[in-house]
């Protein structure tokens, strides 16, 4: 709530009528302070060298600073060669930009990472290209919900049961030879 511009004795008074519990602003203060650190010890903490697929994905979020705006919450989740599923990094930005994930990667890089075997993002303009600069041995695809969604802006509503069953089909074949019979 600190970080979307609330003050601490907002912050205060919400909390006594949400939880019926009184805090001080001294004492919401303190509590961001701890809060603000374990941010950023996440940002700042070593990840594993080698990641099988990494997600990344925005979403816009109202965040209140000077004034109230939508700004852009970047997310990248990982997903280990053992299975194990992670979020990877966060950042707010103005908008969304193929370059803030760039950024988030070199971060990455930083902090360990060295391997990404496949990207899986939405249609960003810049975000493939962002992706294959950072780590220019792995694989890059787009997103089926984005793709679907796409699809589906383009499509009539009386066609779109039939064209997602179609598009299904796609998703769910085999390989591509399976794919293009369908």
């Amino acid at each position: 709530m600190y970080s979307k511009g609330m003050t601490t004795r907002e912050i205060a008074e919400l909390i006594e009528k949400m939880y019926g519990q009184y805090y001080t602003p001294q004492t919401v203060s303190n509590i961001t302070k701890v809060t603000q650190k374990q941010v950023e010890k996440f940002h700042n903490r070593p990840i594993a060298s080698r990641y099988s697929v990494i997600y990344g994905d925005a979403t816009m979020l109202n965040l209140r600073r000077d004034s109230v705006a939508k700004e852009a919450v970047h997310i990248l989740a990982g997903i280990t060669p053992e299975g194990q599923k992670e979020i990877l990094d966060y950042r707010i930005y103005p908008e969304e930009a193929s370059e803030n994930y760039y950024e988030m990667l070199m971060d990455l890089k930083r902090r360990g990472l060295k391997e990404v075997l496949l990207f899986v993002t939405d249609g960003l303009t810049g975000l493939q290209e962002a992706c294959l600069k950072a780590f220019p041995k792995a694989s890059y695809q787009r997103c089926w919900v984005h793709v679907s969604r796409t699809v589906m802006k383009r499509v009539r509503v009386h066609d779109r049961k039939d064209v997602m069953e179609d598009l299904k089909a796609v998703y769910q074949a085999a390989d591509e030879k399976q794919a293009q019979k369908t």
